[in-house]
């Protein structure tokens, strides 16, 4: 992306959030952040270094959440789509960010996959989560590259009547240097005035990770409400 893009892009955002009091990236908390977790153990260190074999989401996290069917997992590293819908522009994360490829995995139940993508399921019933995960090379990135990934997602908060729509943005401080953004997804039929509808679980959606000098995209496909999407999101960013 191009600087002048880029500074085009976040001055839309703001006049955007002006207009309709839903700018994307929320303001972040000015108290210190707790030395310890909420369970006393030493908050979590911000990741450096190459990315690790890890996953982000757990086939066990999604059991949890009432998913009964096996679950498999499928691994690939490159460039592709990164949960990027055709309100944000259908693009890869490549197009997006440029850079090197980065670690694609799929949470899929059935082993019928797309034949272009194995992290896919040929079915998109069949589809539980999927992650995206790369070092940026240091923190100063990460932010950058998060809230470039984070604003392609803007254009989906606000669709016509009857489109699925992405809701308002959350945030998830874990400790100094790793955080994430959700927003959850909304089917056409709640849409009744362009936007989600204020009152109503979220059905999956889709999260904005950094971590230390790791970035990454969350896709959950599967039909989590509010409570469990937080859980989950907060797990994948700690792990990142």
């Amino acid at each position: 992306m191009r600087i002048r893009t880029t500074v085009a892009v976040l001055t839309a955002a703001v006049v955007l959030g002006v207009l309709t009091g839903r700018f994307v990236l929320p303001a972040r908390s000015t108290a210190a952040a707790p030395v310890r977790g909420a369970t006393g153990a030493p908050a979590p260190k911000p990741a450096a270094g190459p990315m690790t074999d890890g996953h982000l989401v757990t086939a066990a996290a999604f059991k949890a959440a009432g998913i009964s069917r096996p679950i498999y997992v499928r691994d690939r590293v490159g460039d592709g789509v990164y949960a990027n819908a055709a309100c944000a522009g259908e693009k890869t994360l490549g197009q997006t960010l440029g850079g090197q490829g980065a670690h694609f995995r799929g949470l899929v139940t059935a082993r019928d996959t797309d034949p272009g993508d194995p992290t896919l399921a040929a079915d998109v019933k069949d589809q539980v989560a999927r992650e995206v995960a790369a070092d940026a090379g240091s923190p100063a990135l990460t932010r950058n590259y998060t809230e470039r990934l984070l604003l392609e997602e803007v254009p989906c908060q606000d669709e016509p009547a009857g489109h699925w729509v992405y809701g308002p943005t959350h945030t998830i401080d874990v400790a100094p240097g790793i955080s994430a953004y959700w927003l959850g997804a909304y089917g056409g039929g709640l849409n009744t005035a362009g936007t989600a509808p204020r009152g109503k679980e979220p059905c999956g959606g889709i999260a904005v990770l950094g971590n230390g000098s790791h970035y990454g995209v969350l896709e959950v496909d599967a039909c989590l409400g509010t409570a469990a999407m937080t859980r989950v999101v907060r797990a994948a960013v700690t792990r990142l």
